[in-house]
């Protein structure tokens, strides 16, 4: 279903592709919106337990394309530098295929909230955490991405070089 990737000695290993995933702070989440035209929208995220999670207002073009088709791909640039003498870049990315639903229980999404708040605000006391979710949890919707396929890919200069890192040039 999901077509391999060309360019073989740039896929990242899954446990790196997977560590980008962990600490990247936000990607952009691609649907099928208005008459056929994608849409594309950057979200700030959570991954865990092979899943990505997101909360967003109840309401918008992403609701509306979601409840439409559950399909979706979401993106995350872990690096990207220019090389502009050299035209080229070093870049790493990752891009996640899955099936995107709304968690309906209170436990839900206040573990999946839980989860966010400890990624983008891991300073703050777990009480001061739980009076954040509390508010947020009525006004927000929160979501799952269930990962159906991931791929990782380097700039073939990154990729190279480790390689020749591990002994396999």
């Amino acid at each position: 279903m999901f077509p391999k990737m060309r360019r073989t000695l740039q896929v990242l290993p899954e446990e790196v592709t997977k560590q980008i995933l962990q600490h990247s702070t936000s990607g952009v989440l691609a649907v099928s919106g208005n008459d056929g035209y994608p849409y594309a929208v950057p979200l700030s995220y959570v991954y865990a337990d092979g899943k990505l999670y997101f909360h967003c207002a109840k309401t918008g073009h992403k609701i509306e394309a979601i409840r439409r088709s559950d399909k979706a791909s979401f993106c995350v640039i872990d690096q990207d530098y220019v090389q502009p003498e050299k035209f080229t870049t070093y870049y790493r990315s990752v891009i996640a295929f899955g099936r995107i639903r709304v968690l309906e229980t209170e436990e839900e999404k206040r573990a999946a909230l839980n989860q966010l708040a400890f990624k983008y605000a891991p300073m703050l006391s777990e009480e001061a955490r739980q009076v954040g979710i509390d508010q947020d949890l009525a006004p927000v919707l929160v979501l799952v991405m269930e990962i159906e396929h991931i791929t990782g890919k380097e700039g073939k200069d990154l990729a190279a070089q480790r390689r020749k890192e591990n002994g396999k040039a």
